[in-house]
């Protein structure tokens, strides 16, 4: 091949009105398969537990939860069995929180590859949200185990599990986004992370269920996210009552609205990182 036939790629920073080029993410799909595949292996790279830490954090949790909340403060399940319903809830949970961790902070651990070779910048946080399935696929076993031990028959909605699931990976992607493009400029970020899923979990039904708040109130409780993705993960699973739909469709929206948004935020400052990095 001579040199006139090499292609030329001119790269030139986006202005005006942003783009959100997302076919150039497939078009760098295999860089954002060994990307998520290195961020699980360095994960639970030489741990003497390896990816049994996937089932000791929502199980010990689990077991807290269904002590404290379940036996001493009564709290109500819903007719559900508490540690399951509890359970149920921190699997979404957790899966939405490593995500948003992990995606917040995945510019600036990546800086050195940021900083010398050209790719889609989104798929630095996007492979960090991806790993978390991971985990979520292998605690899962744990929840099936206790479905069987309960007697816990699934509903026909069990069908909609993966919509619960992509929802949650959309939710920590979307503040992911936000959160990441911030703590390229402002580190601050990272600290504010760790306090802002503490509070985030007690503003999300995991230790109680959606039918304490008062039936007016309940739609507001859905611009959290989150607090559709686990009544959802719950009725779909568990097949307990049916969840708010007001709850859910608030949930939807907000979720829209802050992966449009982050996308187009993300877009735009992604001409700086590789300065500020």
């Amino acid at each position: 091949m001579s040199v006139a036939d090499v292609p030329l790629l001119v790269l030139e920073p986006s202005r005006g009105f942003v783009r959100l080029n997302l076919g150039e993410v497939w078009t760098y799909r295999e860089l954002l398969y060994f990307l998520v595949w290195r961020d699980v292996k360095v994960r639970y790279k030489q741990t003497a537990l390896g990816a049994a830490w996937a089932i000791i954090q929502p199980v010990t949790a689990m077991l807290v939860f269904s002590v404290f909340f379940g036996h001493f403060a009564r709290m109500p399940s819903d007719g559900i069995p508490y540690p399951i319903f509890a359970l149920a809830a921190l699997l979404p949970w957790q899966l939405f929180a490593y995500a948003l961790t992990e995606s917040s902070n995945s510019l600036v651990a990546s800086q050195s590859l940021i900083t010398k070779v050209y790719f889609p910048r989104l798929i630095v946080p996007l492979a960090a949200v991806l790993a978390g399935l991971v985990d979520f696929a292998i605690a899962s076993c744990v929840l099936l185990i206790m479905i069987w031990y309960y007697h816990v028959v699934p509903t026909s909605a069990a069908v909609l599990l993966p919509f619960f699931v992509v929802l949650a990976v959309a939710t920590a992607l979307a503040v992911g986004l936000w959160l990441s493009s911030l703590n390229v400029k402002y580190r601050d970020v990272r600290y504010v992370i760790p306090f802002l899923t503490q509070i985030w979990m007690f503003a999300t039904p995991v230790a109680y269920p959606s039918s304490i708040v008062p039936d007016t109130w309940r739609p507001l409780l859905g611009l959290n996210p989150m607090a559709g993705v686990v009544e959802g993960f719950r009725w779909a699973l568990l097949g307990h009552e049916h969840p708010s739909f007001p709850l859910l469709g608030v949930s939807l929206v907000t979720v829209s609205v802050l992966l449009v948004g982050g996308l187009a935020y993300f877009r735009k400052t992604e001409r700086t990182f590789a300065d500020l990095v």
